[in-house]
C-alpha cells in the first residue's frame, strides 16, 4: 500500500478505547498511555517506510476533546471516516455476528454511492486485519475499488503530507 501510494497512518498500536461509550468526556486512558501507544505505533510504520503521518483517525473511531488536544499537541489532525459507507467493518471475520464480506462491503459502498455520492468521502480500509478474515477487503483497492470509482467519475486526491 505504501509503494502504491496509499496514505497509511496510525490507528493506534493496541487500539484502545480512549473514552467510555456512553459518557465519551469520561476518559479512559492516560496522556501517557496514549502517548505510549502511538509512539510504539509511529515505530512500526518506520519500518516499512512511512516517514510521517500527520492524519490520525483513533481506534474505534471514538474520541473526545481531550484526546483531539493530545494528538494536536503531537501535530496530529484527527479525522473521522464517512459513516454510513461501510468499508470500516472490514476488521470483521466469519463467526463475528457483525461479519461483513469483502463482496458485502463493496455492494454496501457502491450502494452508497448511488444514493448519496462519494464526492469528499473518507473510506476507513484497515490494512490489518485478523488473520481469520481470509478475504482482505483492502487487496480490492487497486484491481476493483480505486478503477470502477474512476470509471463512475470520481477523481482521488492525496492529503498533504503535513498539517
Amino acid at each position: 500500500m505504501v509503494q502504491a501510494g496509499h496514505y497509511v497512518g496510525s490507528h493506534s498500536d493496541k487500539h484502545l478505547l480512549y473514552c467510555d461509550w456512553t459518557r465519551r468526556d469520561s476518559l479512559l486512558v492516560s496522556r501517557a498511555l496514549f502517548d505510549r501507544d502511538l509512539d510504539a505505533a509511529y515505530a512500526e510504520l518506520k519500518h516499512i517506510g512511512v516517514k510521517q503521518a500527520p492524519w490520525f483517525l483513533p481506534p474505534y473511531e471514538w474520541y473526545n476533546r481531550e484526546t483531539v488536544r493530545w494528538s494536536e499537541e503531537r501535530g496530529l489532525t484527527v479525522f473521522n471516516f464517512t459513516p454510513g459507507t461501510g468499508t470500516n467493518a472490514d476488521y470483521t471475520w466469519p463467526g463475528l455476528p457483525n461479519y461483513r464480506s469483502s463482496d458485502t462491503l463493496w455492494n454496501r459502498l457502491l450502494r452508497y454511492e448511488a444514493e448519496q455520492s462519494l464526492d469528499g468521502a473518507f473510506l476507513l480500509i484497515h490494512l490489518g486485519t485478523d488473520p481469520r478474515r481470509k478475504d482482505k477487503f483492502y487487496r480490492l483497492l487497486d484491481g476493483t475499488i480505486l478503477p470502477e470509482l474512476r470509471r463512475r467519475g470520481y477523481t482521488f486526491e492525496r492529503l498533504p503530507d503535513e498539517n
